[in-house]
């Protein structure tokens, strides 16, 4: 009863946040993709979003979503064909593809639960910590493809526990194969698999050789079934190894530890420390606290399967920092510190005092609250749509690719809202405009490069006469209101 009740709290906690969450930016690349049109073709002059409703729905086929991803993004496929029968069958709308990955996100807590079972850990902490975790609460809301990879390796954690218990040598091979359909969901879920195949091999090596062949029997034979997919995998990495290049930072390595432990710190409490405001600096130093004393609890606590957790957890990380060093990028994002969680909750969910663990699942509560109302932790666009006056022209940056910033506003703004997006700091004709508003949004380069020069271009003819965080308005030169 109180396992289906935490499930119940579970899927609420996951729906309402997903409800409540603006649409994002990456989000709209899986909206888009899923409409036979990854980059839409928007009218080149004033519409509403009524009038271009239809952009945010279609259904193509499995060959258009590969070439499309192909040809310009980083991912491989299976989430991105999953969600196209989703939206077909279920609805277009945004929150119904957020739902997609709660679903999936619930059955991912359940294949913890078996986990948590076999290695004889309390089962209710272990589904609360991971849950109430921003990162994982986070890639479980949204229309990205983080929630079915995390399914796909607990799945492969599981069959693979289950090996170990029973040696049941054909489980291994399923647990490879559902680790393969985790990286051909997310390249990066990979290093889930690797460290889980690690710690076997250090935690369990021995002097028989009987043993030491059953042990790399089952390595092997998981490796064979990931290595299936690799072929897959290659065949669309290839293609797109160069359409993102300055996604991220160059590396270095003090920056890459800073932000490593700034943003795994994050995956586990969020925007905390945003939401103190002065007192930032206390709340800092109190989340620092709590972690050491997890730490020092799990340390003194540790059971036969500590070691493996910990390695299995700390896998991504390091797993990011070997990919800054090679390709000299900064891969850390909190999304990708997801990755890890569930096996932070399998290690917490260990920890006495009760004391202790409950406080960590207080704290992880209020920054839970945050991920679902807090805007200093949300984007800006629906922020910027609802801070534009209604009965005024919006002039929207188109962005990179006019997915990332226009979705989600249009997705947001009031069905007949005005606007029209920019290209290139490039004006159109606004004289028949009393007033306009623009829509600060610098949320990639071309969008940071852009809105200045607008703001340069609307100062030869224009009069700012009102501006909130997002939006500053104009009026014309010249132009008297009538009374």
């Amino acid at each position: 009863m109180r396992l289906a009740a935490t499930f119940v709290f579970a899927a609420a906690s996951l729906i309402i946040i997903a409800y409540l969450r603006p649409p994002e930016y990456d989000e709209a690349y899986s909206i888009f993709l899923t409409t036979a049109h990854a980059r839409p073709p928007w009218p080149a002059g004033i519409f509403t979003p009524a009038e271009v409703r239809g952009l945010f729905s279609g259904y193509p086929s499995v060959s258009q979503i590969a070439t499309a991803l192909r040809t310009g993004d980083v991912h491989p496929p299976l989430y991105f064909w999953l969600l196209n029968e989703w939206r077909h069958l279920t609805s277009p709308s945004w929150f119904a593809a957020r739902l997609l990955s709660v679903i999936i996100s619930l059955a991912g807590l359940a294949t913890l639960a078996s986990i948590a079972r076999l290695m004889k850990i309390p089962v209710i902490p272990t589904i609360l910590i991971t849950v109430l975790a921003y990162g994982f609460a986070y890639t479980s809301i949204t229309a990205r493809g983080f929630a079915l990879a995390q399914f796909f390796n607990l799945l492969g954690v599981a069959l693979y526990v289950r090996h170990c218990r029973t040696s049941r040598n054909r489980l291994t091979f399923a647990a490879g194969l559902a680790f393969g359909a985790a990286s051909f969901t997310n390249d990066l879920a990979i290093f889930t698999p690797l460290g889980l195949l690690a710690s076997h091999l250090i935690t369990h090596t021995t002097r028989h050789s009987r043993e030491s062949a059953n042990l790399l029997t089952s390595v092997l034979t998981t490796t064979l079934g990931i290595a299936i997919f690799l072929p897959a995998d290659l065949y669309f990495f290839l293609a797109q190894r160069t359409s993102r290049t300055g996604q991220f930072t160059p590396f270095h390595l003090i920056h890459a530890l800073k932000l490593l432990a700034k943003d795994q710190a994050a995956a586990l409490f969020g925007g905390l420390p945003l939401y103190a405001g002065h007192f930032a600096p206390l709340v800092i130093l109190a989340l620092a606290i709590l972690c050491i004393s997890c730490v020092i609890a799990i340390f003194k606590q540790r059971s036969a399967t500590t070691a493996t957790l910990a390695i299995t957890a700390a896998a991504t990380p390091l797993g990011l920092l070997a990919l800054g060093i090679i390709f000299n990028n900064t891969p850390i994002e909190i999304r990708y510190c997801a990755f890890g969680l569930p096996f932070v909750g399998l290690l917490c969910a260990q920890i006495k005092p009760a004391m202790l663990r409950n406080t960590l699942v207080f704290t992880q509560s209020l920054a839970i609250i945050g991920l679902a109302l807090a805007p200093s932790t949300a984007q800006p666009q629906a922020a910027a749509a609802a801070q534009s006056p209604a009965d005024i022209l919006i002039l929207l940056p188109i962005g990179n690719d006019s997915v990332g910033i226009p979705g989600p506003f249009i997705e947001a703004a009031q069905p007949n809202q005005r606007i029209i997006l920019i290209h290139d700091a490039i004006l159109p004709d606004l004289s028949a405009e009393p007033r306009i508003t623009l829509a600060t949004l610098t949320l990639d380069n071309e969008s940071k490069a852009a809105i200045p020069n607008i703001e340069v271009e609307l100062a030869k003819h224009w009069q700012l006469v009102d501006e909130t965080p997002l939006t500053r308005t104009y009026q014309q030169r010249g132009f008297h209101q009538q009374p």
